[in-house]
């Protein structure tokens, strides 16, 4: 891609997974397939946290190298971080579905902001969510099936996200992860108009 000019009003996303399996991922997996019917044929759950920066960001490669000397992010022993590019679908297969979880008025990283002006960044916003990406045995990326697994509505529906206390967003298979997808969640907040009573 082109250079960034330096104040450039941009954003960037950076995922980070640990390197070793995700135990809270697992059990995740293990309930969804025991107790939810939305879950009963699910193949794989993956969870990632997701960064948003935006504001004046200096070029991408100057980006990651500062992510990297920071341990504000990611813990390097643990975890692998990974800045994505502008329009990338990330490390999801096709037939995944992945949805977006924040916590509601809470999704600042007031921390990571000072770090970075510390570090003689500019003054940018960091915002912070988690990330599931869901695929079912069926390959058939169903997001009707995914927002049933997800989002906790009663005893029987969901275990990702709390609607009470948390936003979230789908994204479809495939589709490419917008740069500021999570302060354009938590700027519109609307909830998607529930669609029935059906499966």
């Amino acid at each position: 891609g082109g250079a960034m000019t330096t104040a450039q009003k941009t954003a960037a996303l950076v995922l980070v997974e640990l390197r070793a399996n995700d135990p809270e991922a697992t059990s995740a997996l293990q309930v969804a397939r025991a107790r939810l019917a939305a879950g009963s044929a699910l193949a794989s759950l993956r969870r990632f946290r997701l960064f948003e920066l935006k504001g004046e960001l200096p070029s991408r490669d100057e980006l990651e190298a500062r992510m990297h000397h920071s341990t504000q992010f990611w813990n390097p022993s643990k975890e692998r971080g990974t800045l994505l590019g502008e329009g990338s679908a990330g490390p999801f297969g096709a037939g995944e579905v992945v949805l977006l979880v924040t916590e509601r008025g809470g999704e600042r990283g007031p921390a990571a902001e000072r770090w970075w002006r510390h570090d003689g960044g500019a003054r940018i916003e960091v915002r912070e969510g988690v990330v599931w990406a869901m695929r079912w045995e069926d390959g058939v990326a169903d997001e009707g099936r995914a927002e049933s697994l997800a989002v906790t509505t009663s005893s029987e529906t969901g275990l990702l996200c709390n609607p009470h206390a948390q936003d979230w967003r789908l994204l479809a298979a495939g589709e490419a992860l917008p740069a500021d997808w999570i302060s354009r969640r938590s700027a519109t907040r609307t909830v998607r108009a529930r669609k029935g009573s059906g499966s």
